[in-house]
């Protein structure tokens, strides 16, 4: 019998035992072909994902694909919706919240994931060696990630405070004019400053932990090879350590950019996208638009505006990399 046809074979003869007694029968054996198996095995597969899969779709991948049909509508969340075209997207250029939320979020983009990047790499470095006190200064620098952003966010309001803040009170004490102090959140020049500092001192902490793993995986025998060939220590960081982060600093630089690209949560506890619009971001405005003036259809627009750059500047990310590799 070929391996690829269906088979079930049953067995069920009798058995008689040797006093006579009546036939004890013998369990049916089934044997299943290669393609019943591979489908039997792809149903429990399935039954395993299917209750998370039915809550995704549910609850994620439904309200996105409407998100996206809302964007060509006008929908205030009572009244009926209608169809609206592409008035939803002309609007975009005529409305100078938009604009400004665009550009601050590439801004705060541009300053934060570099930032971040560096500074978690070089604690990673800094505490990869064998120093005292190791496992303690991971845990505080790993610790503003995890804590309550609300209270994380006042006590940074507290110590930016523009007139009795620590850090202006050290820059008093070095002699900067009190005239000429930051005013931080307070100041619409300094508000985005506050924001990408906030953001760089909360994230920078579970970055780390990603490059110290990183970094562990590293063959010890090239620093062994760097050490005979009298390399340096920023010898060795350049040309031993650098190269073999690379996948990590790419997965780093991806998940930075898509965070920095969606953040919302620290301007609405700092600053509320002021003063003015100084601090304002797409997904703030996106807030807004939704629960604050009851614009479905022109919010999930700028929703849309905001999915398709991200997967731009994400698919640009994975391009440069297959050419590195190349």
């Amino acid at each position: 019998m070929p391996a690829q046809e269906e088979a079930s074979v049953s067995i069920s003869n009798s058995v008689i035992a040797n006093d006579g007694a009546p036939a004890v029968p013998r369990r049916k054996v089934t044997v299943l072909s290669k393609r019943q198996r591979k489908i039997r095995n792809a149903l429990v597969a399935y039954s395993f994902i299917a209750p998370n899969f039915l809550g995704f779709a549910v609850f994620t991948l439904g309200p996105i694909l409407f998100a996206f049909a809302l964007a060509f509508m006008h929908w205030d969340g009572s009244n009926a919706i209608t169809f609206a075209g592409l008035d939803n997207f002309w609007r975009l250029f005529e409305d100078k919240a938009f604009i400004a939320a665009f550009w601050n979020t590439i801004i705060y983009t541009v300053a934060s994931v570099p930032a971040t990047l560096l500074c978690a790499l070089g604690l990673a470095v800094l505490l990869n060696q064998k120093i005292a006190g190791r496992n303690f200064f991971r845990t505080a620098m790993f610790f503003p990630y995890v804590a309550s952003l609300v209270a994380v966010a006042v006590v940074w309001n507290m110590i930016f405070n523009p007139e009795m803040g620590p850090v202006n009170m050290i820059l008093y004490t070095l002699g900067l004019d009190p005239k000429n102090m930051p005013g931080w959140a307070a100041d619409r020049h300094w508000a985005m400053v506050t924001v990408i500092l906030f953001g760089i001192w909360k994230n920078m902490g579970y970055y780390m932990v990603i490059y110290l793993a990183g970094l562990q995986g590293i063959n010890a025998e090239l620093y062994e090879a760097a050490d005979l060939d009298g390399a340096n220590s920023w010898q060795k960081f350049i040309h031993v350590t650098v190269p073999q982060l690379g996948p990590t600093t790419f997965f780093v630089t991806v998940m930075l950019t898509i965070q920095s690209f969606k953040v919302f949560d620290q301007i609405y506890m700092i600053t509320q996208g002021g003063p003015g619009t100084s601090t304002l971001v797409l997904v703030y405005h996106i807030y807004n638009e939704a629960f604050i003036s009851w614009d479905l259809g022109y919010s999930s627009m700028i929703s849309l505006v905001l999915f398709f750059l991200v997967l731009a500047v994400t698919v640009f990310q994975f391009r440069r990399q297959r050419e590195d590799e190349a």
